[in-house]
């Protein structure tokens, strides 16, 4: 797209007609370039190769990350999405491997394992380093979707590998003696978009990655870990958690950037009405799919990231339809990219992204991740995607070739993106966030341990590798049988593999397999301790697009047994749940308030699930479930009022008021603690046993808290000013899916007080700190 106002006449005209929908524009302003002279030890082969491919000046930040990681040194560098993080990292990958190979021609005696969080982020990889003819380079992918020839030819040949953690995790280090001669010689580790690793997967990736230093410390080697991030807050502090180890960060994006148009999208209240008679707004998903059209009709190249895989599919399936009424012959220009694709399949539509072929785009968030396209208008971004540095990432897909852009935020019907599309100077006026995960989590390092045992002994060296915890998660290990010391340290007693247990994109421990009724076939797993909730029976499951009812739950077999089917209704489980106070780390008094962090109980049962019919939201029926309790020790923070101020307020529902500002905070919260509203959960009372007056608990939902609440704790009064504003200025009367009610709610939404929620949050916020 041309410079020159374009951008923001595009957005112009799709807001034409549609009622005050279009809620801000901010215009990004374009950046120029700045490079500087190569590095002096790049071989001049390398070189050649690089000019050959049109590289003529690196820029600055790419020689920066490049002279670091030469010199020894481990480093991060968090810039801008297209800045070209990659060659700071391939130029010493390069240099080394070349002079390597000059030195010993016919043995491998250095080699480099590049890391991606995706398939496709390491397969694009593959394809731009495949391009360069460096000596002594040899590159090839170790995933999922490898044969079992392109795995072993990896082991025994390749000098770059690419693949992810989980490969890392599962095939490489229980294996490491098959690999011996690859980890033996391994020079750098490259952990690309590391900003994706956080929460309680962060902490897992963290675990596999001190791992991979033990096993390769084995066999002689300390290579140097090289960091990309898109732009972060602290990324060395994250950087140095995520892997142990002190790191350099180049800040600084020399790359050029052309403007952007971002304008903020709130889609309008419908006629429907949801639980408790609340008002609906048009979905995300809906307005994505009209603006998609728009947009394809008047050739402008877009992608629309949405959230979900059944999502993605639905936007695309729609624009369709809507192109073949304007023209027919539009309907090819339009796709769906998702994980869950075979290969080849996903590899074609890369290609054909590349290559021009489609117009437009509904993808996942498969393609926010580094894959190079180049010459995209727009991004559509179906709500928020979690992270400022996620917005910027799924923006930055387009300009990239330097030309102007449009990005457009459509809020969905939840109170953050409600607050957002209102408040622009929450997104636009402030610095991205930090990642945040605890690497140190007990839950989560009992299972490293054990895995890294299996591998190599413990011992009291690795107490520096893995944190301060180890010393006293060993002993809790040893005390539970799975871990025995000797003299020589602490071993794994079990026949079966270690890693076995732990699924590190969950909260770890035993996971449940989707097992398909007729043929047996797998279709996924889930984290044991959600399995209440997705898939009890009678719940209704989707994978890959597909839908499929769940006839029964094996919860000591680990195993649901679900058949394809395609009902017009969807569920969603009910809970009851308890939280005790075990230990309180840190409380402050906010006038005659207190808020506090600490650890907690939660026990929790589901009792029911509601079907609901996709088309309308209405409540078919509510069906009971006879579940066992579940109990989860975890860190919360947590804020409590005397009862003189509760009774000063005068309000008519003082439990639903409780009710209302515990739903809202936990769904502004993802705003202060890069979580998702998901990852956490929370409890009110206008008495709670343990503190004897009226609390809100907000908890982290995963075993030994993941690092949100304690962030909650530090960043309260902003998260919480932010919550009582966006509960005051939505425009509903009694309280809605955009301030007050929760999707996930056990208690069916009720009941909720709006007016005295704002109340009662004001009450809180004007207490002097």
């Amino acid at each position: 797209m041309r410079a020159g106002g374009e951008a923001a006449a595009v957005l112009k005209r799709l807001a034409a007609g549609r009622d005050d929908r279009l809620t801000h524009v901010e215009s990004v302003p374009p950046r120029l370039g700045q490079t500087c002279d190569w590095p002096r030890w790049v071989p001049p082969e390398v070189l050649d190769q690089l000019r050959d491919a049109g590289i003529t000046a690196p820029w600055t930040h790419q020689v920066a990350t490049a002279e670091a990681a030469y010199a020894g040194k481990h480093v991060v560098v968090a810039t801008g999405t297209a800045s070209g993080k990659s060659l700071g990292y391939l130029l010493p990958a390069f240099a080394t491997l070349s002079i390597a190979q000059a030195a010993s021609p016919h043995r491998r005696t250095a080699s480099v394992l590049y890391l991606s969080p995706t398939k496709a982020l390491a397969h694009d990889q593959l394809r731009a380093v495949s391009s360069y003819t460096v000596p002594g380079l040899r590159a090839a992918t170790l995933d999922g979707d490898s044969e079992r020839t392109e795995r072993d030819w990896a082991r025994d040949h390749a000098t770059y590998v690419l693949s992810n953690p989980d490969m890392l995790h599962r095939s490489v280090l229980p294996n490491h003696q098959r690999w011996a001669r690859f980890l033996g010689c391994l020079q750098y580790v490259v952990v690309d978009e590391c900003h994706h690793y956080r929460g309680v997967f962060g902490a897992h990736v963290a675990g596999v990655l001190r791992r991979l230093r033990r096993v390769c410390a084995l066999y002689g080697a300390h290579p140097i870990f090289v960091c990309a991030s898109a732009t972060v807050a602290e990324p060395a502090l994250s950087g140095e958690r995520l892997t142990g180890l002190p790191m350099e960060e180049v800040l600084t994006d020399g790359s050029p950037r052309g403007g952007v148009a971002f304008g903020l999208w709130e889609p309008p209240l419908t006629s429907l009405h949801g639980e408790n008679g609340a008002p609906v707004r048009r979905s995300a998903t809906a307005e994505v799919a009209d603006l998609l059209t728009d947009l394809v009709v008047t050739g402008v190249r877009t992608v629309a990231f949405v959230r979900s895989r059944r999502g993605a599919e639905a936007v695309a399936l729609t624009a369709r339809e809507n192109l073949a009424e304007v023209d027919p012959a539009l309907t090819d220009q339009v796709s769906a990219y998702r994980a869950g694709y075979l290969p080849e399949e996903r590899r074609r539509l890369e290609g054909m992204l590349q290559s021009g072929e489609l117009t437009g785009v509904a993808a996942t968030n498969a393609l926010e991740l580094g894959i190079d396209i180049a010459g995209l208008d727009a991004v559509l971004l179906s709500g928020w995607p979690g992270t400022r540095a996620s917005l910027w990432q799924q923006a930055g897909r387009a300009g990239r070739a330097g030309g102007e852009a449009v990005a457009l935020l459509i809020a969905r019907d939840d109170p953050l993106d409600t607050y957002l599309v209102r408040h622009p100077a929450a997104i636009f006026g402030r610095p991205v966030e930090a990642t945040v995960f605890n690497p140190e989590n007990p839950y989560v390092l009992g299972p490293q341990l054990c895995a890294a045992a299996q591998e190599i002994p413990l011992t009291t060296d690795d107490y520096e590798v893995f944190g301060s915890t180890t010393e006293s998660v060993i002993a809790q290990l040893v005390r539970q049988g799975v871990l025995r010391e000797r003299p020589h340290g602490w071993f794994w007693t079990r026949r079966e593999r270690a890693v076995d247990a732990i699924d590190i994109r969950s909260a770890g421990g035993k996971t449940v397999q989707i097992v398909e009724d007729r043929t047996g076939r797998l279709l996924g797993t889930v984290d044991g301790g959600s399995a209440h909730s997705s898939v009890h029976e009678g719940a209704v499951y989707v994978h890959a697009g597909e839908s499929y009812l769940v006839r029964s739950l094996d919860l000591e077999g680990h195993a649901a047994v679900v058949e394809q089917a395609s009902p017009d209704y969807t569920t969603f489980a009910r809970d009851v749940t308890e939280i005790g106070v075990l230990a309180t780390e840190e409380t402050c008094t906010w006038g005659t308030a207190e808020l506090s962090r600490g650890w907690v109980q939660v026990t929790s049962q589901v009792i029911s699930y509601q079907r609901k019919l996709i088309a309308t939201g209405d409540v078919l029926d509510e069906q009971p479930l006879d579940l066992p309790e579940r109990t989860l020790r975890t860190k919360a923070v947590w804020w409590t009022m005397p009862d003189s101020v509760v009774e000063s307020l005068g309000l008519a529902d003082v439990p639903g008021a409780a009710h209302a500002a515990e739903h809202a905070s936990i769904g502004l919260l993802p705003l202060f603690a890069t979580c998702d509203r998901w990852d956490i959960g929370g409890v009110s009372t206008a008495r709670h046993a343990d503190t004897g007056r009226l609390t809100v608990f907000v908890y982290d939902g995963h075993p030994g808290g993941a690092g949100f609440a304690e962030h909650g704790y530090a960043a309260a009064r902003e998260w919480l000013t932010a919550t009582r504003e966006a509960i005051a200025h939505c425009e509903c009367t009694d309280g809605c899916p955009s301030c007050v009610q929760s999707p996930k709610c056990g208690n069916q939404n009720n009941p909720l007080d709006k007016r005295g929620a704002v109340a009662l949050l004001t009450a809180l916020l004007s207490s002097e700190a």
